[in-house]
């Protein structure tokens, strides 16, 4: 869904894009506007097999490996934007904090964006959750916004778009 230029903040048209997290359940349409996204990875174990073989006629057996594929893993992703007057994102931390986690996995979509609002690509994330929440060093004597981070561990990932 692409976002028309009014919804954007204003902040983000001076970047080349930007993301957007949508959680399940959400009474707002954009849960959160973000300008960086690391971490994002999933990998599948590789499981090594080693047989011995008998080679007939010969003395010796022969040692033969082969990889399978193991156990898929998904890393978590940690976003980060300029703070922002919604509590969202931190209501969402705060809940888990507070031992509601089973009823805080959420089914979230991770867009990206381009500079027009047009989205580019999407990820579904499956059962995540906030795992960190940060706020970077305050300076009053710095001319730089705040910065607000939250990692965010999921079960498992998809491509949609």
């Amino acid at each position: 869904m692409a976002q028309s230029p009014g919804q954007v903040p204003e902040i983000l048209t001076a970047h080349r894009f930007y993301l957007t997290l949508t959680l399940d359940g959400q009474s707002d349409n954009i849960d959160g506007f973000f300008l960086e996204c690391q971490g994002f990875k999933r990998t599948q174990d590789a499981i090594e097999i080693a047989e011995v073989t008998v080679n007939k006629g010969q003395d010796k057996s022969q040692v033969v490996r082969t990889k399978l594929p193991g156990n898929v893993k998904s890393g978590n992703i940690t976003l980060q934007r300029g703070m922002t007057n919604s509590l969202t994102i931190w209501k969402w931390f705060e809940a888990v904090q507070e031992g509601k986690w089973a009823a805080q996995r959420k089914n979230a979509s991770l867009s990206i964006y381009d500079q027009a609002g047009n989205e580019q690509a999407r990820f579904e994330l499956a059962g995540a959750w906030p795992a960190s929440y940060k706020i970077a060093d305050v300076n009053a004597r710095s001319g730089d916004i705040e910065i607000e981070e939250i990692e965010v561990a999921f079960e498992e990932f998809k491509r949609v778009k």
